[in-house]
């Protein structure tokens, strides 16, 4: 990777001119933060710089942390670069990085998505020189149908459960995904809540998310019924079973793939996700109109190839973030 204006080091993406990491994964003394999964926002850091959109929910998971808020696309000096954040469309508060330093332009893009969910500022292509991308789902196989139909599929998936006398459970990351499900089922409002789901939609109800009212589990045996939205972790655990007879599903881009669906041991999947699909990655790679791209977190080396036969200087940047299948907090 070039080093005149970002550069890998040991504890992550360092820009040397000003003084700063992105995202790092190691504690460094200063860092600009993308978005609150745990995988992208990590304790130790001396000082964190993100969205006002993000720190309440960076607050909620790191504590007392040292954070300063920059709104989206106003431009700051650090050290002998200018830094702005711009929306990136993945969860509430989520922030592509731009760093201008002597004529160059980088964009890291961290997570991102081209679906409108609803909650979330929509993705907003950045010109640049320099864009690093995720490729998350980067094969043709992984297309997301429209939110509004997998909503209904969910509705009907929950009206048969009810009906055969099974409490409908479905595995959601606790930031980003949780919350797209309780604002698109508005209609089964309460929807009922596993206790991380709760504290992260509370935090961010409370900086003006409008989200419908949830309900806490708190007597699995006397609300049976109605649908539960629980982190991937929950499935197949005793708290689980205190429901009595369960339907089970995920929502995630995964979904997509069925061998991902019967090793996680659920009976529906719904293809839902909240990074970009093989479509969205091509089209923003194409908006930004960079010449150089590096491609990061997941098929990394089938998208690199694809962007060289599209004509792009392709790389790959390894990073430390979790793979997807292994990290709670990150989405799919």
């Amino acid at each position: 990777m070039r080093a005149d204006v970002l550069s890998l080091t040991p504890q992550g993406l360092r820009c040397e001119a000003g003084g700063f990491h992105i995202d790092p994964w190691r504690p460094v003394a200063r860092a600009v933060i993308t978005h609150g999964h745990a995988d992208h926002a990590r304790p130790g850091h001396g000082a964190y710089l993100c969205t006002p959109e993000a720190a309440p929910v960076l607050r909620h998971r790191l504590g007392d942390v040292r954070i300063e808020t920059l709104e989206y696309g106003l431009a700051t000096g650090i050290g002998a670069t200018r830094v702005s954040l711009h929306p990136a469309g993945h969860v509430p508060g989520s922030a592509q990085v731009r760093v201008e330093s002597q004529g160059a332009v980088w964009v890291v893009s961290g997570d991102y998505k081209l679906q409108d969910d609803g909650l979330t500022a929509p993705f907003e292509p950045v010109r640049c020189d320099t864009f690093v991308s995720e490729c998350t789902f980067g094969l043709p196989v992984f297309t997301w149908p429209a939110q509004q139909a997998v909503m209904a599929e969910i509705r009907a998936w929950v009206e048969a459960a009810a009906a055969e006398g099974r409490t409908p459970v479905i595995a959601a990351y606790s930031l980003g995904k949780a919350q797209r499900l309780i604002a698109g089922l508005a209609d089964l409002a309460p929807i009922r809540t596993h206790g991380a789901i709760e504290a992260t939609t509370a935090v961010m109800r409370a900086q003006g998310l409008p989200l419908p009212p949830t309900e806490p589990v708190t007597d699995p045996k006397a609300q049976r019924g109605r649908l539960v939205l629980a982190p991937p972790a929950a499935l197949g655990s005793g708290w689980l079973r205190r429901f009595g007879p369960v339907a089970t599903a995920s929502a995630s881009g995964w979904m997509r793939l069925r061998g991902i669906r019967r090793r996680r041991g659920v009976e529906r999947g719904f293809v839902i996700s909240d990074h970009a699909d093989w479509p969205g990655l091509n089209a923003a790679i194409a908006a930004t109109g960079a010449g150089t791209v590096f491609v990061t977190h997941g098929y990394t080396g089938v998208f690199r190839r694809w962007l060289e036969a599209q004509g792009y200087d392709a790389h790959i940047l390894a990073t430390e973030f979790a793979d997807d299948d292994a990290e709670e907090e990150h989405d799919g």
